[in-house]
């Protein structure tokens, strides 16, 4: 039920008050929030919730490369997933157990990429579903030309978004180590 009140009437001459347009829509709007929350506060909870709020907790999940035996000892973990994302943490261009020799960065990246294409269709992902890179390269300067040509061709299009920093081939960790990729994907 809805009043309107002209402003010119609002006199007191018979002894009654009438009340502003604005008044009433304010009253009335007052009500109808006091209403809301009561209902709220009482109403019986649904589909097992319990009432109260609570904090939302992500779940996570250790997800290994093929062949990879979990670490009790580790200090990282090589990919999580949380829901329907997947985070792959940093893969080396080389592992001296994994090839003898360190090769340029082109042969660098394209064994990082394959290690992370296993990583993540171990997780239930794929290629296609990455959506940042980042890496961080030695001497990008010299090295970025070659690192593209391994690059190209692993991922379809749209390609993901990419970021890189710049290290001394000095600074990467290991001797011989050229570049280190790390992704985010998500889970279909």
């Amino acid at each position: 039920m809805f009043t309107t009140v002209n402003r010119s009437m609002a006199k007191k001459s018979t002894g009654t008050s009438t009340r502003t347009r604005r008044q009433v829509l304010t009253a009335g709007l007052a009500g109808v929030a006091g209403a809301a929350v009561t209902a709220a506060q009482t109403a019986e909870p649904q589909n097992g919730a319990t009432g109260v709020p609570q904090a939302w907790t992500p779940k996570k999940e250790v997800v290994l490369r093929p062949g990879q035996k979990p670490s009790p000892n580790a200090l990282l973990s090589s990919c999580i997933r949380s829901g329907h994302l997947l985070f792959v943490a940093g893969i080396g261009g080389w592992y001296p157990d994994r090839r003898k020799e360190p090769g340029d960065i082109k042969v660098q990246i394209q064994g990082a990429l394959t290690t992370m294409k296993e990583i993540l269709e171990n997780g239930g992902s794929s290629m296609a579903n990455v959506l940042k890179v980042h890496m961080t390269v030695a001497d990008p300067n010299k090295n970025i030309a070659l690192l593209n040509e391994g690059y190209r061709g692993f991922f379809p299009d749209p390609p993901p978004a990419r970021s890189y920093s710049a290290a001394g081939a000095d600074q990467m960790g290991r001797e011989g180590v050229l570049v280190q990729i790390d992704c985010v994907a998500y889970v279909d």
